[in-house]
């Protein structure tokens, strides 16, 4: 598959299981992922990270799933099935935060006091399905992995981009940055 076919997939998405509810909150799943992406680009994060943050959640759309439902108390482990599916063209700069951005909340819930209180009803609710605060070991090793400052950054990105008003550019804003970043 060339490049714009792969795009003109992943743009797919968000025009057809992106528009359903995300998570119980009061954006798309798409309108989530288009805010994370400019905030990732208002912070002037790398290209890499732009994609990562634009991409995060692919692994919902149940295309992608076996079907387990995050909502239903099932881990549908959407972070590795996302990666997984997004490493077909990108390299781990994109993929390894999108993998990592479930554990960066797990981190953060230990290491920055104040952060789950911070937290929306339902990513609190997720945590517990996707195994909760991380143990002072697994926040130590996570801390140590290649990716986990970006993965922590798009987490922080990933809770603000949440607003049902924000104004934030459309997915075709991003389809040169993609296609540039796609390997062969």
């Amino acid at each position: 598959m060339n490049h714009q076919a792969a795009v003109d997939e992943i743009q797919a998405l968000f025009t057809s299981e992106g528009a359903q509810e995300y998570l119980g909150e009061p954006v798309t799943q798409a309108q989530h992922m288009l805010q994370a992406a400019a905030l990732a680009v208002q912070a002037k994060a790398p290209e890499t990270l732009v994609a990562a943050a634009l991409l995060h959640d692919v692994g919902h759309f149940h295309g992608l799933l076996s079907g387990a439902d995050l909502m239903e108390g099932r881990d549908n482990r959407h972070s590795d099935t996302g990666a997984d599916w997004l490493a077909q063209w990108f390299g781990p700069a994109v993929c390894e935060p999108v993998r990592l951005h479930v554990a960066a909340k797990r981190y953060l819930c230990v290491v920055e006091p104040g952060y789950y209180d911070r937290l929306s009803a339902a990513s609190k609710f997720t945590l517990g399905v996707q195994g909760g605060p991380m143990s002072p070991e697994q926040a130590e090793r996570f801390a140590a992995h290649e990716y986990a400052d970006a993965a922590v950054a798009l987490r922080r990105w990933d809770e603000q981009a949440k607003e049902p008003a924000a104004d934030v550019p459309p997915f075709a804003e991003y389809r040169n940055l993609l296609v540039r970043l796609m390997s062969d």
